[in-house]
């Protein structure tokens, strides 16, 4: 009976000994480790922008904490907004760049912590246009959001802002600028299909200068090099505004 005991712990030890050898070789397979995953962080709908949901709902401050990377407008519509490296800049209805106080409130924004999955290099782009072009090829699904980030030296530049709006919000007029060789970047995301009226589908890109000068919502560039990074995101987080405006708003209409 004694040996009979001694036999089944052994067989148990071992049992244990095998089941720890395939879970460890279960884990470490021939892919290396995922990474946490990181959410795109979305306040408001784009839908609410254009029927004039302007009132600013939290503060440049508690985006921080939401993303160090992404693109938006101000209270009020006063201005693009541009984040990157952890800094946000409001680029004004009459292209001065400000450092945005963490006080300023903003209606609507997109922003992640930005982590590349992919970097490469695109040459000679004469267009916006034939930049998203070549940048679709290197989405492996067009199911998914990009968060997108082109840094370089353009030989030409072309954006837009706009200045605070006033009640009763009337259609908006907006300002463009141009500038040749300019370094600076690119920062963006790219949307599917199936999100428009929560969000712009396909590309949506603001431009800062590296010298913080020059910005705005990106209409046109052009460029020798650009260093590309894309990040790859399946989660999306999207919070409405607690504002009276936004309760109010027929976001129904098309």
């Amino acid at each position: 009976m004694r040996k009979i005991i001694v036999l089944s712990l052994l067989a148990f030890i071992l049992s244990l000994s095998c089941y720890a050898f395939v879970f460890a070789a279960a884990r470490q397979g021939n892919a290396p480790p995922a990474r946490q995953e990181s959410a795109i962080f979305q306040l408001s709908t784009w839908g609410s922008i254009f029927r004039g949901v302007y009132d600013g709902a939290i503060t440049c401050g508690e985006l921080k904490q939401r993303g160090n990377f992404g693109i938006g407008t101000f209270d009020s519509l006063d201005g693009e907004m541009v984040v990157v490296d952890g800094e946000i800049f409001q680029v004004k209805g009459d292209g001065n760049v400000l450092a945005a106080d963490d006080k300023l409130l903003t209606p609507f924004a997109m922003v992640t912590f930005f982590a590349p999955d992919q970097k490469f290099s695109q040459e000679d782009i004469a267009s916006l246009e034939e930049l998203q072009q070549n940048l679709e090829p290197f989405f492996p699904s067009r199911n998914i959001f990009y968060a997108i980030r082109i840094d370089g030296t353009f030989n030409y530049v072309k954006t837009r802002s706009v200045p605070r709006q006033e009640r009763p919000y009337r259609p908006v007029v907006q300002s463009e600028f141009e500038a040749r060789d300019i370094t600076g970047t690119i920062i963006g995301f790219w949307c599917p299909g199936y999100a428009q009226g929560i969000l712009a589908p396909g590309f949506h890109f603001h431009f800062i200068s590296a010298d913080r000068k020059m910005g705005g919502h990106l209409l046109d560039c052009r460029f020798a090099k650009g260093d590309v990074q894309i990040q790859y995101h399946a989660k999306l987080e999207t919070v409405l505004p607690a504002t009276e405006a936004f309760r109010k708003a027929d976001l129904s209409r098309r």
